[in-house]
Protein backbone atom coordinates (compact mmCIF):
# COMPACT_ATOMS: atom_id res chain seq x y z
CA UNK A 1 0.00 0.00 0.00
CA UNK A 2 1.41 3.38 -1.00
CA UNK A 3 1.90 6.29 1.42
CA UNK A 4 -0.67 8.31 -0.59
CA UNK A 5 -3.33 5.67 0.02
CA UNK A 6 -2.45 5.57 3.72
CA UNK A 7 -2.81 9.35 3.90
CA UNK A 8 -6.21 9.24 2.19
CA UNK A 9 -7.42 6.51 4.56
CA UNK A 10 -6.19 8.54 7.51
CA UNK A 11 -8.04 11.65 6.30
CA UNK A 12 -11.23 9.64 5.78
CA UNK A 13 -10.97 8.24 9.30
CA UNK A 14 -10.49 11.74 10.72
CA UNK A 15 -13.53 13.07 8.81
CA UNK A 16 -15.62 10.10 9.94
CA UNK A 17 -14.48 10.54 13.53
CA UNK A 18 -15.18 14.29 13.39
CA UNK A 19 -18.67 13.67 11.97
CA UNK A 20 -19.47 11.18 14.73
CA UNK A 21 -18.27 13.62 17.37
CA UNK A 22 -20.52 16.33 15.92
CA UNK A 23 -23.51 13.98 15.99
CA UNK A 24 -22.79 13.08 19.61
CA UNK A 25 -22.46 16.76 20.52
CA UNK A 26 -25.70 17.58 18.71
CA UNK A 27 -27.49 14.80 20.57
CA UNK A 28 -26.14 16.16 23.84
CA UNK A 29 -27.45 19.65 22.98
CA UNK A 30 -30.84 18.19 22.05
CA UNK A 31 -31.11 16.25 25.32
CA UNK A 32 -30.13 19.28 27.39
CA UNK A 33 -32.69 21.47 25.60
CA UNK A 34 -35.49 18.92 26.06
CA UNK A 35 -34.57 18.53 29.74
CA UNK A 36 -34.63 22.29 30.25
CA UNK A 37 -38.02 22.61 28.55
CA UNK A 38 -39.45 19.82 30.70
CA UNK A 39 -38.15 21.50 33.86
CA UNK A 40 -39.57 24.86 32.80
CA UNK A 41 -42.86 23.17 31.89
CA UNK A 42 -43.16 21.63 35.36
CA UNK A 43 -42.68 25.03 36.99
CA UNK A 44 -45.17 26.74 34.67
CA UNK A 45 -47.60 23.83 35.05
CA UNK A 46 -47.88 24.51 38.77
CA UNK A 47 -49.15 28.03 38.02
CA UNK A 48 -50.98 27.44 34.75
CA UNK A 49 -54.22 29.04 35.96
CA UNK A 50 -52.47 32.27 36.97
CA UNK A 51 -50.52 32.29 33.69
CA UNK A 52 -53.67 31.70 31.66
CA UNK A 53 -55.47 34.51 33.47
CA UNK A 54 -52.60 36.88 32.68
CA UNK A 55 -52.04 35.98 29.04
CA UNK A 56 -55.70 35.65 28.09
CA UNK A 57 -57.52 38.52 29.78
CA UNK A 58 -55.22 41.43 28.85
CA UNK A 59 -55.48 41.01 25.04
CA UNK A 60 -59.28 41.01 25.32
CA UNK A 61 -59.57 44.27 27.25
CA UNK A 62 -60.16 46.50 24.20
CA UNK A 63 -62.53 44.15 22.39
CA UNK A 64 -66.05 45.41 21.90
CA UNK A 65 -68.14 43.42 22.49
CA UNK A 66 -66.06 41.57 25.08
CA UNK A 67 -65.67 37.93 23.97
CA UNK A 68 -66.59 35.11 26.34
CA UNK A 69 -64.19 32.20 26.75
CA UNK A 70 -65.77 28.74 26.68
CA UNK A 71 -64.70 25.12 26.38
CA UNK A 72 -66.66 22.40 24.62
CA UNK A 73 -64.91 19.18 25.63
CA UNK A 74 -64.47 17.60 29.10
CA UNK A 75 -60.69 17.22 28.67
CA UNK A 76 -60.10 20.63 27.10
CA UNK A 77 -58.95 22.20 30.37
CA UNK A 78 -56.26 19.51 30.76
CA UNK A 79 -55.04 20.11 27.21
CA UNK A 80 -55.05 23.82 27.97
CA UNK A 81 -52.84 23.31 31.04
CA UNK A 82 -50.33 21.23 29.05
CA UNK A 83 -50.11 23.80 26.25
CA UNK A 84 -49.53 26.64 28.67
CA UNK A 85 -46.94 24.67 30.62
CA UNK A 86 -44.91 23.59 27.58
CA UNK A 87 -45.03 26.91 25.70
CA UNK A 88 -44.30 29.09 28.72
CA UNK A 89 -41.67 26.60 29.87
CA UNK A 90 -39.97 27.01 26.49
CA UNK A 91 -40.05 30.79 26.84
CA UNK A 92 -38.56 30.96 30.35
CA UNK A 93 -35.69 28.58 29.50
CA UNK A 94 -35.03 30.19 26.09
CA UNK A 95 -31.73 31.79 27.28
CA UNK A 96 -30.39 28.32 28.18
CA UNK A 97 -31.59 26.89 24.85
CA UNK A 98 -29.86 29.70 22.96
CA UNK A 99 -26.73 29.01 24.99
CA UNK A 100 -26.78 25.34 24.03
CA UNK A 101 -27.36 26.10 20.36
CA UNK A 102 -24.65 28.74 20.14
CA UNK A 103 -22.19 26.63 22.13
CA UNK A 104 -22.58 24.06 19.36
CA UNK A 105 -22.49 26.50 16.42
CA UNK A 106 -20.10 29.27 17.50
CA UNK A 107 -16.82 27.26 17.60
CA UNK A 108 -17.06 26.79 13.84
CA UNK A 109 -17.58 30.50 13.21
CA UNK A 110 -15.46 32.32 15.75
CA UNK A 111 -11.90 31.85 16.93
CA UNK A 112 -12.61 33.25 20.38
CA UNK A 113 -15.79 31.24 20.85
CA UNK A 114 -15.83 31.42 24.66
CA UNK A 115 -15.90 35.21 24.62
CA UNK A 116 -18.50 35.52 21.90
CA UNK A 117 -21.07 32.96 23.09
CA UNK A 118 -22.54 34.92 26.00
CA UNK A 119 -23.07 38.16 23.98
CA UNK A 120 -24.75 36.17 21.19
CA UNK A 121 -26.96 34.37 23.70
CA UNK A 122 -27.92 37.70 25.26
CA UNK A 123 -28.77 39.27 21.89
CA UNK A 124 -30.71 36.18 20.76
CA UNK A 125 -32.73 36.16 23.98
CA UNK A 126 -33.46 39.89 23.80
CA UNK A 127 -34.63 39.59 20.18
CA UNK A 128 -36.81 36.58 20.93
CA UNK A 129 -38.45 38.08 24.02
CA UNK A 130 -38.83 41.47 22.32
CA UNK A 131 -40.81 39.83 19.54
CA UNK A 132 -43.09 38.12 22.07
CA UNK A 133 -43.65 41.29 24.12
CA UNK A 134 -44.24 43.36 20.98
CA UNK A 135 -46.85 40.88 19.77
CA UNK A 136 -48.51 40.56 23.17
CA UNK A 137 -49.11 44.28 23.53
CA UNK A 138 -50.39 44.61 19.96
CA UNK A 139 -52.81 41.70 20.27
CA UNK A 140 -55.50 43.86 21.98
CA UNK A 141 -55.60 46.11 18.90
CA UNK A 142 -55.80 43.09 16.63
CA UNK A 143 -58.59 41.47 18.63
CA UNK A 144 -60.45 44.78 18.80
CA UNK A 145 -60.32 44.98 15.01
CA UNK A 146 -61.45 41.37 14.57
CA UNK A 147 -64.39 41.61 16.99
CA UNK A 148 -65.47 44.98 15.61
CA UNK A 149 -65.30 43.59 12.07
CA UNK A 150 -67.89 40.94 12.95
CA UNK A 151 -70.31 43.65 14.06
CA UNK A 152 -72.71 43.94 16.98
CA UNK A 153 -75.14 41.37 15.61
CA UNK A 154 -72.65 38.52 16.14
CA UNK A 155 -71.75 37.83 19.76
CA UNK A 156 -68.17 36.52 20.14
CA UNK A 157 -67.63 33.24 21.97
CA UNK A 158 -64.01 32.08 21.85
CA UNK A 159 -63.23 28.42 22.43
CA UNK A 160 -60.44 28.37 24.99
CA UNK A 161 -58.13 25.96 23.15
CA UNK A 162 -58.43 27.83 19.84
CA UNK A 163 -57.98 31.22 21.48
CA UNK A 164 -54.92 30.05 23.39
CA UNK A 165 -53.43 28.50 20.24
CA UNK A 166 -53.98 31.82 18.48
CA UNK A 167 -52.17 33.73 21.25
CA UNK A 168 -49.24 31.35 21.69
CA UNK A 169 -48.60 30.65 18.01
CA UNK A 170 -48.71 34.34 17.14
CA UNK A 171 -46.37 35.33 19.99
CA UNK A 172 -43.87 32.55 19.24
CA UNK A 173 -43.97 33.42 15.53
CA UNK A 174 -43.12 37.03 16.33
CA UNK A 175 -40.33 35.91 18.68
CA UNK A 176 -38.74 33.72 16.00
CA UNK A 177 -39.17 36.41 13.33
CA UNK A 178 -37.32 38.92 15.52
CA UNK A 179 -34.23 36.67 15.30
CA UNK A 180 -33.63 38.04 11.78
CA UNK A 181 -30.58 40.18 12.72
CA UNK A 182 -28.96 37.23 14.53
CA UNK A 183 -29.50 34.94 11.53
CA UNK A 184 -28.17 37.61 9.16
CA UNK A 185 -24.96 37.98 11.18
CA UNK A 186 -24.59 34.19 11.31
CA UNK A 187 -24.92 33.89 7.53
CA UNK A 188 -22.46 36.75 7.09
CA UNK A 189 -19.91 34.99 9.29
CA UNK A 190 -20.36 31.85 7.18
CA UNK A 191 -19.65 33.89 4.05
CA UNK A 192 -23.08 33.19 2.55
CA UNK A 193 -24.25 36.82 2.45
CA UNK A 194 -22.85 40.33 2.83
CA UNK A 195 -24.37 43.78 3.13
CA UNK A 196 -24.16 44.31 -0.65
CA UNK A 197 -26.26 41.17 -1.16
CA UNK A 198 -28.88 42.43 1.32
CA UNK A 199 -29.03 45.83 -0.38
CA UNK A 200 -29.24 44.32 -3.86
CA UNK A 201 -32.21 42.11 -3.00
CA UNK A 202 -34.01 44.58 -0.76
CA UNK A 203 -37.10 44.69 -2.99
CA UNK A 204 -37.29 40.92 -3.11
CA UNK A 205 -36.89 40.83 0.66
CA UNK A 206 -39.95 43.07 1.03
CA UNK A 207 -42.05 40.58 -0.94
CA UNK A 208 -40.67 37.63 1.05
CA UNK A 209 -41.28 39.41 4.38
CA UNK A 210 -44.93 40.04 3.53
CA UNK A 211 -45.33 36.41 2.41
CA UNK A 212 -43.78 35.17 5.66
CA UNK A 213 -45.98 37.56 7.64
CA UNK A 214 -49.05 36.19 5.84
CA UNK A 215 -48.03 32.61 6.69
CA UNK A 216 -47.16 33.22 10.35
CA UNK A 217 -50.09 35.44 11.27
CA UNK A 218 -53.89 35.06 11.13
CA UNK A 219 -55.47 35.75 7.72
CA UNK A 220 -56.10 39.46 8.10
CA UNK A 221 -54.23 42.49 6.79
CA UNK A 222 -53.74 44.19 10.17
CA UNK A 223 -51.85 41.32 11.83
CA UNK A 224 -49.71 40.88 8.71
CA UNK A 225 -48.73 44.55 8.84
CA UNK A 226 -47.96 44.25 12.57
CA UNK A 227 -45.35 41.62 11.72
CA UNK A 228 -44.15 42.86 8.32
CA UNK A 229 -43.32 46.43 9.38
CA UNK A 230 -40.97 45.54 12.26
CA UNK A 231 -39.39 42.85 10.06
CA UNK A 232 -38.58 45.51 7.47
CA UNK A 233 -36.97 47.58 10.23
CA UNK A 234 -35.03 44.53 11.42
CA UNK A 235 -33.91 43.88 7.84
CA UNK A 236 -32.43 47.38 7.75
CA UNK A 237 -30.72 46.76 11.10
CA UNK A 238 -29.38 43.48 9.70
CA UNK A 239 -27.77 45.35 6.79
CA UNK A 240 -25.96 47.64 9.21
CA UNK A 241 -24.83 44.74 11.43
CA UNK A 242 -23.57 42.69 8.47
CA UNK A 243 -21.68 45.75 7.21
CA UNK A 244 -20.03 46.19 10.61
CA UNK A 245 -19.14 42.48 10.74
CA UNK A 246 -17.52 42.64 7.31
CA UNK A 247 -15.70 45.86 8.21
CA UNK A 248 -14.28 44.22 11.32
CA UNK A 249 -13.17 41.16 9.33
CA UNK A 250 -11.33 43.35 6.80
CA UNK A 251 -9.63 45.22 9.64
CA UNK A 252 -8.48 41.95 11.23
CA UNK A 253 -7.15 40.68 7.88
CA UNK A 254 -5.07 43.81 7.28
CA UNK A 255 -3.49 43.73 10.75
Amino acid sequence: MTPEVDANDSNDEKKKSSFIEHIKELRKVFIHCIGAILLGSIVCGLYWKEIFSFISILPLRLSDPMPRLIYTAPTESITLAFRIAITCGLIIVSPYIFYQIWSFVAPGLYKKEKKIILPIVLVSTICFLSGIVYCYYLLPLLLQFLTAFAGEDIEPYFRISEYLSFLLKTCIAFGIAFELPVVAVLLARMGIIDYKFLLKYFRGAIVIIFIVAAILTPPDVLSQLFLALPLLLLYGISIVLVYLVRKKEIKCETE
